[in-house]
């Protein structure tokens, strides 16, 4: 999958299928829609090609306006969307920048200088809320009437329902900040993760319960940042970790802002993933995580997060945090033992 940062790039493809919006958490709704526009470009041997935006035009607002309330939470990176188109079998992304002179341009030259010049399209599918250029006042019947006009085919793709509840990126927010992860997992179809490079912190995890029996050399972590202030989710999770070992590593995570520790940490004010594996990779060595590109499959929240009082408590607590993600683990397999009985029987 090729992506391109605007739409004036040599390698653009001179024609394509599109689809527009901002695709946060790529959930199952998203998945339809993306199947769809790749049976109608192939059906005109086109490309197919999404145009999303960073950042989200309601972040762009609630700046300028200086209303913070008004930005969306975050379910995805823009790693993790791009990742998320590709696994859709997605040709080309186009990563429009939404800034001052976006916001203002009319919908008509939308369509003409985007849409037209700028991409080529023979086809344009939009969601049934879809609305566009300045003030919004581009829409669906706009769209259709200027593709008669110019010579482009236009749809409108209606909801997607699973039992019944309408899939939505703000029912995936929803459900991520009250933490059930399964119906999380039933709306996007996967479960709910985060990906990137493992970066440095201030080490400290490795200094917790050193001492302490079965600690080894105390809870290491795997950082990574989670390039937005506002995620959707947050708290501590039980999780499991893919990209460093043949099999999926087991553990626990704290998403957030950790409020035990201070604000001179080298990641202070920035809200992040730390992940602490329960069985380290002997041949990772004590440094080899880091840099490495890794995915947390985040599966069940244990809490919100916690402001603990000194060292000794964080470290008490992060203990029990381990307990419960391995007593989690031990009941999902006993679940699993149990069907498979069934299943023989």
């Amino acid at each position: 999958m090729k992506v391109f940062r605007g739409f004036q790039h040599p390698d653009l493809a001179p024609a394509c299928a599109l689809t527009i919006g901002n695709f946060d958490g790529v959930h199952r709704g998203h998945q339809a829609m993306l199947a769809l526009l790749r049976s109608e470009a192939a059906h005109r041997g086109v490309p197919s090609c999404v145009m999303t935006f960073e950042p989200h035009p309601r972040d762009y607002f609630a700046k300028a306006l200086n209303k913070p309330d008004l930005a969306p939470a975050r379910i995805a990176t823009l790693r993790d969307k791009l990742q998320e188109l590709a696994r859709c079998g997605i040709d080309q992304v186009v990563v429009l920048p939404f800034d001052a002179r976006l916001a203002r341009q009319p919908a008509e030259d939308f369509i003409e200088q985007v849409l037209l010049r700028g991409l080529g399209v023979r086809y344009v599918l939009v969601g049934d809320d879809f609305r566009f250029g300045a003030q919004r006042t581009g829409d669906y019947a706009m769209l259709d009437a200027a593709g008669q006009r110019l010579g482009f085919d236009v749809a409108r793709m209606n909801s997607y329902e699973v039992h019944g509840l309408r899939v939505s990126s703000s029912a995936v927010r929803e459900a991520l900040n009250q933490g059930r992860m399964q119906d999380v997992q039933a709306l996007l179809g996967r479960p709910y993760s985060i990906s990137g490079h493992v970066v440095h912190g201030r080490k400290l995890g490795r200094e917790l319960a050193a001492t302490t029996a079965g600690a080894g050399d105390g809870f290491r972590t795997l950082n990574l940042r989670f390039a937005h202030w506002k995620p959707a989710a947050s708290g501590i999770f039980v999780v499991e970790v893919h990209g460093l070992a043949d099999q999926p590593l087991k553990g626990v995570a704290n998403l957030g802002i950790r409020p035990s520790l201070d604000p001179n940490d080298v990641n202070g004010g920035r809200v992040l993933l730390e992940t602490h594996a329960f069985d380290w990779p002997a041949a990772l060595g004590a440094e080899g995580g880091y840099g490495k590109i890794i995915r947390v499959d985040l599966l069940h929240k244990l809490h919100d997060e916690l402001k603990y009082d000194g060292l000794d408590a964080l470290t008490q607590g992060i203990a029990k945090d381990c307990d419960d993600a391995q007593a989690w683990f031990a009941s999902r397999h006993g679940e699993t033992s149990r069907q498979t009985t069934r299943d023989r029987i």
